[in-house]
């Protein structure tokens, strides 16, 4: 996982301009590394291998007459020791991602997503012509979120295949392409429907990228 450059991030920017120079929807892009630090799961996964792992051996060990080995001081060592070893193995971001039900990954990253579209000022549009691309790379999640003047004149469901595409180039590397691609790919939905009526420029047209005190 890599966020992008900042001579990449000037051309997701440079991007939005054009396309917002033919309609007045005001597109915002967000890409955060990760939707949580999800410190508690490391910790819970290692909690739960090291109480039921050493029992286990413990059973094992009682069925070949072989108990002595596990008695109980040494079998309460062995819990802490395991765990303590866990706990940091877990927390390697390598590891740590896939210990992470996918309902609970998607659901933080949409979490985020939303908390970014009231951050942002995307609901203060002057006609609620607000869109959010967001991207989280370690969840492999995107989604893109419209204020009611958008949603008004296209339906939610005509994003639905713009992210599907966009999330096969995160999972594949290719997020700055897949910025680009998909600003392009709205835009022309954009300048169709929500065509520009008067020159204005609300919100910033830019790649914001978040770190870890924009996600806490």
């Amino acid at each position: 996982m890599s966020l992008l450059k900042e001579s990449e991030q000037r051309e997701v920017g440079e991007a939005i301009a054009r396309i917002e120079r033919d309609t007045d929807a005001e597109i915002v892009t967000v890409l955060a590394p990760q939707a949580d630090d999800y410190a508690y799961i490391p910790l819970l996964w290692a909690g739960l291998v090291a109480l039921i792992l050493p029992g286990a051996l413990a059973v094992i060990a009682g069925w070949f007459d072989a108990a002595a080995w596990l008695g109980g001081w040494t079998l309460l060592l062995t819990q802490w020791v395991l765990f303590a070893v866990l706990a940091v193995v877990f927390r390697l971001p390598g590891i740590t991602t896939r210990l992470i039900p996918r309902h609970v990954r998607y659901w933080r990253a949409a979490n985020l997503a939303r908390r970014q579209f009231l951050e942002q000022n995307l609901h203060h549009t002057q006609d609620g012509t607000g869109v959010l691309i967001f991207v989280s790379e370690a969840e492999r999640y995107v989604e893109i979120l419209v204020d009611e003047g958008i949603s008004r004149r296209l339906d939610n469901a005509v994003w639905a295949d713009i992210v599907a595409d966009f999330t096969q180039k995160v999972r594949a590397g290719q997020t700055q392409q897949g910025f680009l691609d998909c600003v392009e790919t709205c835009g022309k939905l954009l300048i169709t429907h929500v065509p520009a009526t008067h020159e204005r420029n609300e919100l910033p047209n830019r790649l914001i990228v978040l770190d870890q005190r924009d996600i806490g």
